[in-house]
């Protein structure tokens, strides 16, 4: 499908407008997306967005960014992808960062738990919303019906990060077993970027060599946060257990509750969840001065993010060939059935770890009420629940 030539300046202020209304993390991110990117904008399709968000949900790293990259490497190439990472991750890592330097923030700031109360309701609704569009597309027969039911119960069921590429996968086998298509595998010339895989290695490596070398805290924390990096499939919530690990109980850069307080303050602002580790770099070089903590706070936003994005950089242009093999094609149709399941799943765990609470159940309807009638734009319906939990 062709399409006209997009203005860098549009689609960066579209960007921002996600950025700035992404709560909730990826699955709540992807409800963000398909109300601005898709919808208003149709910078995409939605079988294209669900293409995407299958498509990083089988690689490491965190699947929202490289997902809203690949967005931005489809309409400018590389350059507008990187630009689209900046815009995207800026602004959250550089608040965490600020976050980072005083315990006593929180306390001025006035951020409870009881103003952002609405915010998980309010993040289901995005997360329904996309699922009842996705579904539109994807189920369109008996076997998507029920690739798409498989996807939901056995994610809801069993909530491991391997299950999800694990899910995907059978997906795509189910589907193309069962085509009668002929003559699936035709022969498509590829030519992989290998520099950008042979950088994610490099990095890899030298900084794990730098790390057992020296005796530097900026060394180890790019390694640490590189190595979260890679070794997540999913959002940034999948990777809390061995972050808490290491900076806690193994190096003990910060106490349970300083760690407590960082991430549950990134719940309550939007854009990635992985601006985390901004604040987890700053708590860990601090009492060092102020550039030295700052040092530390961007070796831990960049660290992490660096391996998604250049694994995203490697595998996007080869996709873009792939998806032209008829084979491919046909497992895609199981594939996005099963991540339409996903979405659909997450709904329904985030609005259990919300709680049942009419009041919940009240925001949540308004909020998909509000995204179907394209009306209000993201950032003030988020604008209103964090009013109407400030307020009620």
């Amino acid at each position: 499908m062709n399409r006209p030539a997009v203005s860098r300046t549009s689609f960066l202020k579209d960007v921002l407008i996600c950025s700035l209304g992404a709560y909730g993390g990826p699955e709540a991110h992807y409800g963000v997306f398909t109300d601005q990117l898709v919808v208003k904008k149709h910078y995409l399709t939605e079988e294209e967005l669900i293409e995407l968000i299958a498509l990083t949900d089988i690689l490491p790293g965190p699947s929202s960014t490289q997902t809203l990259v690949a967005i931005g490497y489809k309409m400018g190439g590389p350059m507008l992808a990187l630009l689209t990472m900046l815009v995207w991750a800026l602004p959250v890592l550089a608040l965490m960062t600020a976050l980072s330097f005083t315990g006593q923030l929180m306390d001025r700031l006035h951020v409870s738990q009881d103003v952002l109360r609405y915010i998980g309701p309010m993040a289901v609704g995005f997360i329904a919303v996309a699922a009842y569009r996705i579904g539109r597309k994807v189920v369109r027969d008996r076997m998507t019906l029920a690739l798409f039911l498989f996807g939901a119960v056995i994610t809801f069921g069993i909530r491991a990060p391997w299950i999800f590429p694990a899910v995907l996968l059978i997906g795509g086998y189910v589907r193309m077993r069962a085509s009668k298509e002929k003559d699936l595998w035709q022969h498509e010339p590829i030519s992989p970027p290998w520099g950008y895989f042979l950088a994610f290695v490099a990095y890899a490596t030298g900084s794990l060599a730098l790390s057992l070398g020296t005796d530097h805290l900026v060394a180890d924390l790019f390694e640490s946060f590189y190595r979260y990096g890679y070794l997540v499939i999913g959002g940034g919530q999948v990777v809390v257990p061995l972050m808490y690990s290491e900076l806690v109980d193994i190096n003990q850069y910060m106490s349970n509750q300083e760690f407590l307080t960082g991430f549950g303050l990134v719940q309550g602002l939007p854009g990635p969840m992985f601006s985390f580790s901004a604040y987890a770099g700053g708590m860990a070089a601090r009492g060092q001065g102020v550039l030295f903590q700052i040092a530390g706070a961007m070796t831990g936003g960049v660290a992490i993010f660096l391996p998604g994005l250049l694994l995203i950089f490697f595998i996007y242009p080869v996709w873009e060939k792939l998806r032209q093999i008829k084979g491919i094609k046909v497992a895609l149709g199981g594939i996005t059935a099963v991540a339409g399941g996903l979405i659909a799943s997450a709904a329904v765990v985030l609005m259990q770890r919300s709680g049942f609470q009419p009041d919940h159940f009240l925001i949540l309807i308004i909020t998909a009420l509000l995204l179907l009638s394209q009306k209000i734009p993201a950032p003030l319906i988020v604008l209103m629940v964090l009013g109407a939990g400030v307020i009620l």
